[in-house]
């Protein structure tokens, strides 16, 4: 899938689906997009790890623990999800970052982060 709003990814191509399950996403349509009113900026789309969601949830941002009222049903290591940048930023600085989704990850991250950085952290890519 794809964005439906037109949206660039880091690459400068048509921006993929971060993941429909568990649905992420400030839309929650699976793309990492935003809008004027996303004050986190839920624009990386990177695969959990248990050292990230421990080190999110010790910044406040608790992503493991199942949440049913907001239909929301906790995070474990392989899920992808769409982090605010900031939160992908703090976990960089800290040694923690996760693998990073780079057609999934919406272009506007690289206001904040370079894309060579982006780059070091990306998933690999299954080459035939």
């Amino acid at each position: 899938m794809t964005s439906t709003r037109g949206s660039k990814n880091v690459l400068g191509g048509v921006l993929q689906t971060c993941s429909t399950a568990p649905i992420t996403g400030w839309f929650r349509d699976g793309c990492c997009e935003t809008q004027a009113n996303d004050r986190g900026r839920h624009l990386v789309c990177a695969v959990m790890t248990d050292n990230f969601l421990t080190f999110s949830k010790s910044c406040g941002n608790d992503l493991s623990t199942p949440r049913p009222e907001y239909d929301f049903p906790g995070l474990k290591a392989g899920d992808r999800w769409c982090l605010c940048l900031e939160r992908w930023k703090e976990a960089h600085a800290a040694g923690c970052a996760p693998q990073v989704i780079l057609e999934a990850t919406h272009q506007i991250a690289l206001e904040r982060v370079p894309l060579a950085t982006f780059q070091a952290f990306a998933v690999p890519t299954d080459t035939p």
